[in-house]
């Protein structure tokens, strides 16, 4: 995809983030997909091209984006632990760690999930 465009560009910084970071059965990719509206978190074991859980922030309540994310990272820790899993590498789908995405990552840390 060329980088002439806003989604271009974040496209190849998540290929670029992509080539560094895999989830596998004991460590999981915690992936996290932001919309203008909405944000999603996923575990994925790559190597068996499986998601194991998801959250989004349409099952939660909350004042402000910012605090549904919050709430979306707790609740993928809860249904993380759930799954018998501690461990997880973030993967940030090429956005700043911020903002949202940095709330979605703090929420699952308070969670109890190790990233």
């Amino acid at each position: 995809m060329d980088a002439k465009t806003k989604r271009g560009a974040r496209v190849r910084r998540h290929a670029r983030v992509r080539k560094k970071v895999s989830g596998d059965a004991a460590r999981p990719r915690l992936a996290v997909y932001r919309s203008n509206r909405h944000i999603y978190a996923q575990l994925i074991d790559d190597r068996k091209a499986t998601t194991i859980a998801q959250a989004s922030d349409r099952e939660v309540s909350g004042e402000g984006k910012t605090a549904r994310a919050k709430a979306v990272g707790e609740l993928i820790a809860q249904r993380a632990k759930h799954a018998g899993i501690e461990r997880v590498v973030f993967d940030r789908g090429g956005r700043l760690y911020h903002g949202r995405v940095a709330a979605l990552a703090e929420g699952a840390r308070e969670g109890g999930l190790q990233i």
